[in-house]
């Protein structure tokens, strides 16, 4: 009798022990869930960005464009590595431009699937961080 009630008396400090225990966890993950997920400012994009001036080139069709982009990274270390290597992404930008016809570029979803091309050959070429995006600001074909 007296065995039993030790027994019974252990199972319920150790099933005290575990709901303290899970409900601790799971507060201290959605705490940090919410912390991780949190938005940068435009300040701290500005900050992590790099301005492409224009570049004007020929494409496949024989038009020409004339277009300059602002590229984000996910840092500081990134952002220095983006602008000691301008000049290989001018290159990228180049090449890419010299593949495409007018057509290609015309419209939304020409030029969103631009950004994303160039966005995946300069990650390519980072080694310390990565972009996070590639945005057209500015744009003239003809």
């Amino acid at each position: 009798m007296k065995n039993n009630k030790l027994v019974m008396i252990m199972s319920v400090m150790l099933v005290a022990i575990l709901l303290v225990g899970t409900v601790a966890v799971v507060a201290v993950m959605k705490l940090t869930a919410e912390d991780g997920e949190k938005e940068p400012s435009i300040d701290e994009v500005l900050e992590a960005s790099v301005d492409i001036p224009e570049v004007t080139t020929n494409l496949a069709s024989n038009d020409f464009i004339k277009i300059s982009f602002k590229i984000e990274t996910d840092g500081k270390k990134a952002k220095e590595e983006l602008e000691k290597r301008d000049f290989q992404v001018k290159n990228l930008i180049i090449y890419e431009l010299s593949e495409k016809k007018a057509e290609e570029l015309q419209g939304k979803e020409g030029k969103m699937n631009l950004e994303e091309t160039l966005k995946a050959k300069i990650n390519g070429l980072m080694l310390d961080g990565k972009v996070e995006k590639v945005y057209i600001t500015g744009s003239l074909l003809q």
